[in-house]
């Protein structure tokens, strides 16, 4: 019995995938920038907004918007932990010239 079409071209569709080279994140221009910050500053800023970080509003850390900062790649590749610290996003207002929003990062969303 031979292989229907449909699944040849299946299989043959995976296998050019395969041959592909991974595409670069290039960011969307309405993303707004996302900027990781250290350790310090993360206690920093948790001390000046006096709000447990528990309260802060959350962001994966398997999130892309993450890929805007360009130190991202660097710091999962060596290792260096990303949970626990916060994100600075900078948007664009129309009232304020730029609004500032911290998120924490965190590994899931259903347990924290």
């Amino acid at each position: 019995m031979t292989p229907s079409p449909r699944a040849t071209r299946r299989s043959r569709k995976k296998a050019e995938e395969a041959k592909l080279p991974k595409r670069p994140f290039v960011a969307h221009h309405l993303a707004p920038p996302h900027e990781i910050l250290s350790e310090e500053e993360t206690k920093k800023i948790l001390a000046s907004l006096s709000t447990p970080p528990e309260r802060l509003p959350k962001i994966l850390v398997s999130d892309p918007g993450l890929k805007t900062d360009s130190r991202y790649e660097a710091m999962r590749e060596s290792g260096e932990n990303l949970l626990g610290r916060l994100v600075r996003v900078r948007r664009p207002s129309a009232t304020a010239g730029e609004a500032l929003a911290y998120r924490l990062i965190v590994a899931s969303v259903g347990g924290d």
